[in-house]
């Protein structure tokens, strides 16, 4: 793969980030420092990011696609009042790739595992 500045710069954004951000903050985020990048220019590098592995695309959740740098097995958490996405700082569930095959007569790969609740800044706005 070539190297392209704009690509980078996506890059760049989500390592500077832990709030697993949808293509349009990337984009307005982005814009700031390469005011000529198209919304459709970051959409097509992130799909080509997700797709060799570069950065992961999280598609369960209502609404946009977010995006993670983090590539290895973790979990997150998305709060049902504000939207936020997290990560989880847990062992991984290896096992229940095995609770899964038991039963299974094809080969389980992997899994992908959501949490769902209120994040602790809901929470304290909800106390108060």
């Amino acid at each position: 793969m070539n190297y392209s500045r704009q690509r980078e710069s996506i890059l760049q954004y989500l390592r500077s980030t832990t709030c697993h951000p949808t293509a349009e903050t990337i984009y307005q985020n982005i814009r700031l420092e390469n005011p000529s990048i198209s919304l459709g220019t970051v959409y097509r590098n992130l799909a080509l990011l997700a797709e060799i592995g570069e950065i992961q695309k999280l598609s369960d959740f209502e609404g946009s696609d977010r995006f993670d740098w983090n590539t290895t097995l973790h979990y997150h958490f998305i709060c049902r009042e504000c939207r936020s996405v997290s990560d989880l700082d847990m062992d991984t569930l290896d096992h229940i790739n095995l609770l899964a095959a038991h039963k299974f007569n094809g080969i389980i790969e992997g899994h992908i595992t959501h949490f769902y609740g209120i994040c602790p800044n809901c929470l304290n706005k909800e106390s108060k």
